[in-house]
Parts: C-alpha cells; sequence; structure tokens
C-alpha cells in the first residue's frame, strides 16, 4: 500500500511557527480548515527518532497477532476488558504508528508498516472496541479516555496513508463512549472536571477534525469555557473550591481531594494547550477572554513546582509509583505543554519561558528536548534563565514549597480538606506517609527522587514524617484519608522566607502532634511539640532519608550535628531528642508498589543506598518535642559552626506556640491565642514579620480556617499602616487582620514605627 507524500509531517515544522499566523477563519469551514488543525495536531506529537525507534521497533518485533485467543501480543490477551490490555494494546500501536510518522526513524512512511497498523487496528475494532462492545465493569477511564486520546492520535498520524472507510469505521466507538466532553457515559450522574474534562475535549475536537464535523469541533470548544454549565465547570477560570480544578493561589486538585498539578494538572494543560494549537487560526479558535488566566496559572501553579525540568513528587499524587512516569517524565510534559502555549502567550509570559526551559535543559542535560525546544537551545539571543527562587505557599493545596538558588524544600500537608494519599487502581500501594509532613530537599543531584526511589526507600521512614512503626496494609482502592482537623498551611513574607504547619493526628493510632518549618535563607528549622501516642508502639522523626545510589557516601558527625556529603548538615537545636543515623542497602520491585492493570511496575529488584537520620522518640512518648535545622549544600565545618553558634533561635515549642528568630525575621505558629517573645495573637494563625529600619513587613494567615479574624500585638509600638491588604487595619497597638473567608491565604502589610523620620504620607495604599 502506498504512503501519501502528504502525509502529516511530525516534526517538520516547529509548533511555535504554526498556529497563530494561519490564515483567518473562514465563515464555512472548508476541507483545509480540518486539514491544517490536524498536521497542527501531529505536528505537536513530534518527538526526536532516538526517543521512539527503539520502543517501536520493539513493539513490531513482537507483534503476534491470534484469532483463537485474540490478542495481537502474547502477554496482551483481549478476552477481559477488566486486565485493561485493549487501552495498552491501543498504546503500543500509538507507539507504533509515532515510529513510522516521525522522520529519521528506519521505519519512517514504511508502507509495510503501514499495511501492518491498518490490519491491527482492523483487528482491536473486531475484538476490543467497536461500537458494540460492553464495558463488563472494567474502567471507565480507558473506554472513555484512554483508548479513544490513543485512537484519535493514530488516525490522525496516519490519516492520509489509510483507506477511505477506515477512520470513520474505527472512531464509531469513540462516537459511543465519548460524545461529550462534558458528560461520562459510564456514570450519567457524574460531570467530567478538570483535567479529565479537557482530555474529552481533545478527543472530541479530533473526532471532529478526522471526520470533517464542526459540530463535535465546536462542543469540545465550547466545554472548554462550559457554556451550557455557565462556566461551573470551565477549564479557563480558577474555582474557589472545593473540589476539582485550579485554584487562583496555583493549587491544581483532582478527584475533590487531592493535589495533583504534577500529574493530573499536567494532564489539564497539556490538554488545554494542544486544544488551543488544534483551534487557532481555523473557525473554531478559542475566543474566552479567559484563557489568559492558563498563562498566569503556568507562572503560579507550574513553574514554581520544577525543579531543573523536574516536576517534584510532592505533585505528583500515586504517580510517583508507577515506573514508566518519573519526575522528569511529567517535567517534560509540562514543558512541551509551555513551549506549545507559546505562540498564544503574552510576551511577557513567553520571554520568561524561553529563558526557564533554556535554563533548566542547561542544568539537566539528562533531559532530552523535544523538537519545539532545539530553535530555543539555540537561540543566542534566548539567555539561560537562572533557578526559580522564592517561597510558595498553596493553602488551596496544603503545599509549601521554599526555593533558593541553589536548593529547594516541598512539605506535603494534609486536613480535613485534602486527603494524605489516594490509592486507586492498585497503584500507590505504599504511600501511607506522603502527606503526612513529608519533606523533599532538591540539590544539585537531580537523580535522587527518580532513581529507583520509591520501590526501595523504606515507606516508614519518608522524610520529615512523624510515625508509628506499626505495619500497615497495602492502600485499598478508593483510600483519601482526610485527618480530622482543618490545621494545615502557612504564610509567605516577601517571597523569600516562610512558615508552615500543620496538626498531626495519624490514621489508625493514637499518635498526634503539632509540626512546624521555618523556611530562611539558607536554612530550614522544623520544630515538633506534644507528640503523645500510647498504642505501645515505637516513635520516630525522620529529619532525612537520602538515597545515595550505589555507595554509602562520606558522613561526619558531632554531638548534636550530622553532615552527609554533597547533600546537607542537620543539626540538633534542643536536647529534648538524639539523633540516630542509620545506613542501609534495601532492595525493592515496582511490582511492589503499584500493580495496575494498565500501569503496573515489573518484578525486576532494584537495590540502592539509604542514609537515614532518625529522632527516636522512644514507646509511648508524652509531650515530647524535637527541634532541628536542616542546611542543604552546607559543608562539614559550616554545619559544625552552625551547631556551635545556631543563626537561628528557637523562642518557643509547645502545644500553644512554635516560634523562630533568625536575624530581624521572626516566624510564629500559634496554635491558640498565646505570645512569644513580645508577639502575641488572639487566635490561631502564622506569621512572620521582618523589620527594616523604622518599617515592619507583616503576613498572616489563619490555616486553621476557623477564625473571623486575629488581633496581634507587635513587640514594638506601630504608629501607621503604609500599605497592605484591604483586610489588615491598626488601631493603638493591635494590628487586626480579617482572615474570615479567606481560605488560609495570606494577608500582608508594611507598617510603620514611631521612630520613623520619613515625611509623612498619602493615605494607606491598600492591595486587592
Amino acid at each position: 500500500m502506498p504512503v501519501s507524500r502528504r502525509s502529516a509531517l511530525l516534526g517538520g515544522a516547529a509548533v511555535t511557527g504554526l498556529a497563530l499566523t494561519a490564515r483567518p477563519a473562514e465563515a464555512a469551514p472548508s476541507a483545509a480548515a480540518f486539514t491544517s488543525a490536524r498536521e497542527r495536531w501531529v505536528a505537536m506529537m513530534a518527538v526526536g527518532p532516538s526517543r521512539v525507534e527503539g520502543s517501536a521497533n520493539a513493539v513490531l518485533r513482537k507483534l503476534r497477532p491470534s484469532s483463537r485467543r485474540p490478542s495481537l501480543w502474547p502477554d496482551l490477551p483481549l478476552g477481559n476488558p477488566g486486565t485493561g490490555d485493549f487501552n495498552r494494546s491501543y498504546n503500543r500501536l500509538r507507539t507504533l504508528a509515532l515510529g513510522w510518522a516521525t522522520p529519521g526513524t528506519r521505519m519512517h512512511r514504511d508502507a509495510e508498516v503501514t499495511e501492518v497498523l491498518v490490519d491491527a487496528l482492523d483487528f482491536l475494532h473486531r475484538h476490543a472496541y467497536n461500537e458494540h462492545s460492553p464495558r463488563r465493569g472494567s474502567n471507565w477511564y480507558w473506554w472513555e479516555i484512554g483508548v479513544p486520546r490513543a485512537l484519535t492520535d493514530i488516525c490522525a498520524m496516519l490519516y492520509d496513508a489509510l483507506p477511505d472507510d477506515r477512520v470513520k469505521r474505527w472512531l464509531r466507538p469513540v462516537r459511543r463512549w465519548c460524545p461529550d466532553p462534558g458528560r461520562r457515559i459510564s456514570h450519567p450522574g457524574v460531570t467530567e472536571t478538570g483535567a479529565n474534562r479537557a482530555n474529552k475535549a481533545m478527543v472530541v475536537a479530533m473526532h471532529g477534525v478526522l471526520t470533517h464535523n464542526p459540530r463535535l469541533i465546536k462542543l469540545a470548544r465550547d466545554a472548554i469555557s462550559d457554556k451550557r454549565g455557565h462556566g461551573r465547570w470551565s477549564l479557563l477560570r480558577p474555582t474557589k473550591g472545593p473540589g476539582d480544578g485550579f485554584y487562583r493561589d496555583g493549587s491544581f486538585i483532582q478527584h475533590d481531594v487531592f493535589p495533583y498539578t504534577g500529574s493530573y494538572g499536567v494532564d489539564y494543560l497539556d490538554a488545554v494547550a494542544k486544544l488551543v494549537v488544534l483551534l487557532a487560526g481555523s473557525p473554531w479558535k478559542i475566543t474566552d477572554p479567559n484563557l489568559d488566566n492558563v498563562f498566569d496559572l503556568v507562572d503560579r501553579g507550574f513553574v514554581p513546582v520544577i525543579f531543573d525540568g523536574l516536576m517534584m513528587d510532592a505533585l505528583r499524587g500515586r504517580q510517583i509509583s508507577v515506573q514508566g512516569h518519573r519526575d522528569h517524565t511529567s517535567g517534560l510534559r509540562a514543558i512541551e505543554a509551555m513551549l506549545n502555549l507559546l505562540p498564544a502567550a503574552p510576551e511577557e509570559h513567553a520571554d520568561r519561558w524561553r529563558a526557564l526551559v533554556k535554563g533548566w535543559f542547561a542544568r539537566n542535560p539528562a533531559l532530552v528536548p523535544p523538537p519545539s525546544a532545539i530553535p530555543i537551545l539555540a537561540d543566542p539571543a534566548v539567555p539561560a534563565g537562572p533557578r526559580t527562587v522564592g517561597t510558595y505557599v498553596f493553602a488551596d493545596m496544603d503545599r509549601v514549597v521554599h526555593r533558593r538558588p541553589t536548593w529547594a524544600y516541598a512539605i506535603s500537608m494534609s486536613s480535613s480538606r485534602i486527603a494524605a494519599a489516594e490509592g486507586m487502581n492498585r497503584e500507590n500501594l505504599h504511600g501511607w506517609y506522603t502527606g503526612d509532613g513529608m519533606t523533599y530537599l532538591y540539590t544539585e543531584d537531580l537523580t535522587h527522587w527518580n532513581d529507583e526511589l520509591w520501590p526501595t526507600i523504606d515507606p516508614y521512614r519518608l522524610p520529615g514524617t512523624t510515625v508509628d512503626r506499626r505495619r500497615r496494609a497495602e492502600l485499598p482502592h478508593g483510600a483519601r484519608h482526610r485527618p480530622a482537623t482543618p490545621w494545615a498551611g502557612g504564610v509567605a513574607l516577601e517571597e523569600r522566607y516562610g512558615v508552615a504547619a500543620m496538626r498531626l493526628r495519624a490514621q489508625n493510632s493514637s499518635l498526634r502532634a503539632r509540626k512546624a518549618w521555618f523556611l530562611l535563607d539558607d536554612a530550614v528549622i522544623a520544630l515538633g511539640a506534644g507528640i503523645t501516642a500510647d498504642d505501645g508502639r515505637r516513635i520516630e522523626t525522620v529529619v532525612d532519608n537520602r538515597n545515595t545510589h550505589t555507595a554509602h557516601p562520606q558522613l561526619a558527625r558531632g554531638d548534636d550535628w550530622v553532615h552527609l556529603d554533597d547533600v546537607a548538615g542537620y543539626v540538633l537545636l534542643d536536647d529534648d531528642a538524639r539523633m540516630k543515623v542509620v545506613r542501609e542497602k534495601r532492595t525493592g520491585r515496582w511490582r511492589d508498589i503499584d500493580r495496575g492493570a494498565t500501569t503496573g511496575g515489573d518484578g525486576r529488584r532494584h537495590t540502592r543506598h539509604y542514609t537515614s537520620i532518625l529522632l527516636d522518640h522512644g514507646v509511648d512518648p508524652e509531650r515530647a518535642r524535637y527541634a532541628y535545622a536542616v542546611l542543604p549544600g552546607a559543608g562539614t565545618a559550616a554545619t559544625a559552626a552552625y551547631a556551635a553558634d545556631p543563626a537561628a533561635e528557637v523562642l518557643a515549642n509547645n502545644s500553644k506556640v512554635q516560634a523562630v528568630r533568625s536575624g530581624q525575621v521572626l516566624g510564629a505558629v500559634f496554635w491558640r491565642a498565646g505570645s512569644v517573645a513580645g508577639l502575641s495573637a488572639d487566635a490561631p494563625c502564622t506569621v512572620l514579620i521582618r523589620q527594616d529600619g523604622c518599617r515592619v513587613r507583616l503576613a498572616v494567615a489563619d490555616p486553621s480556617r476557623t477564625a473571623d479574624e486575629v488581633r496581634l500585638t507587635l513587640p514594638w509600638p506601630v504608629r501607621s499602616i503604609e500599605r497592605g491588604s484591604r483586610s489588615v487595619s491598626l488601631r493603638k497597638r493591635t494590628v487586626t487582620v480579617r482572615v474570615g473567608g479567606s481560605r488560609g491565604h495570606a494577608h500582608t502589610a508594611t507598617l510603620l514605627l514611631p521612630r520613623s523620620r520619613e515625611p509623612r504620607r498619602n493615605p494607606p495604599q491598600r492591595e486587592p
């Protein structure tokens, strides 16, 4: 069968040169409009030949069709849809089609491979996925999103080489299972939201493009804005919650209670970006003015959680357990989405993103740039941007990220709003403690989190957590434990300093604790108080647990400090607990933590070396506490010097107040009304203040979301408010902050002290 010269050219043109310079929209769609849209879609799938050739050849080499026991590959029998093997079969064919469509591969536009693909798709249509196939209790996602996405991609790549009747025939089941982006056919009462809605919009739009059906394309475009639902489930407007969607502070929630920026959030961004490009310059282009919110979301929600191209695991949910989806996999998909959005993005965003992308690839040469990044990397006019620096409190998903020039620190918390860990489809089987105050330290070792860490790390000793060492059963399907406490969140000041805090109520255990982190220029100070349990089991706090790969690196110790070479220094700041170091080789399999039907890991054994730094609180502690400093990147001498003369002072560490002073910065967590170092609060809150001469910078939040207002008395008399949020007012020495209804977000102000010699200013400037 000859291969048409008009076949879509993968990689033939960068997406950045395509979309927004296309012909003006025509009054009625022409055949050319559909062709142009399809070619844009295919261009966005472009990969380098080295990324696909090996896997495509493996798919072809192992293909062994059998009608007796219907299957295309012996390991993927099609008789039972509950196994998901039909979904995996379509994904394999997508890989083969991508190899066929990619210039530079040996199978590029090969006529024999074309025939193999056509026969295989006919086979799957007969035996696995057609308009009459029963779902028989299998995962709805495979029928309504998984297979339709793979199938529409395959048809787009092969389009000009296919017999005339094939595309419509193969897409008939898509018309049955995914006719509308906003509806779930398998569960008629469910309205699609977030990433699922975005994925379905892609399927419906491409179904329309491939079958020249403008109604379907319009339906997909309108679903993006949710015109039928008056915008309630719009993909372009931030939500105020609760539930799925992206929030104005950059948070992204899926499945109602799970932070998912790095997984479903990437799906969402990828889908929206591709839809923007697909429809640009066409009769169906997106004109919703809320599209600008997506560009802001990239800066607020994605850039802060990408470290040199790696998506932080604190935001990847149960996907951390999936062998084929590492932090670099999610990071690259987010980068590709950003690149797809470039033509539509305002220049202020586009310039910043180009520099960021160039910097990420420059610092992480292990990442393979997609074709759309090559022009940016080769352009001498684009600078390599530095690492993102700042402190980000994602109050709507109980996450805090603190970034300095050479390291980053993320904290995963949970509350009555945000679940601790998701168990679903037999994935994330050992993820019990990933939302119990787990901390993620990122350093120059860019392989720490992706070098087989999740199947080999001790799941009972995750960094930052305080745990009951009882044995746990695997997380069941549908697990979504939410602690019976609203207390989780924090506050940032000047995007430079931060405080995070959570009240720990361990699942099925009597363990209770108050945990706080103070995020400074060169250190993280961690405090724990009120650590209590009575189940007759040992309680530990894990200062850190480092994957050191194939060997134990040099370790230095003092009486109250530990230094791990090329990682950090760790310093005890009180004598209530002692540091214990455990060094071990651990072996595990991806299959141990993920046995999902379509994602399950393999049974190969991996061995890695770990250094665990622990605080042993003993059996059944009563009001135990801890205080330690993490000094990322510090050398041995600097760690010893810090232990001898800490730059941060612990002012309070009890069940009422936890507070730290470092230089002119004072941070406090008031679990209830209290005072410390001349600072008092009459309600629960987190506070950061920094004195700068005759000015005081103030940031306040109520992570408990229980107070209407917080009245603060500062250590100094205050003359006036120079500028600040409308919610901040001053009367005599009392600063009142109206926190009610603000969902744990920050309220800030700059206060003037009486010593000011500055001339009287205009009335206070109020921020929205």
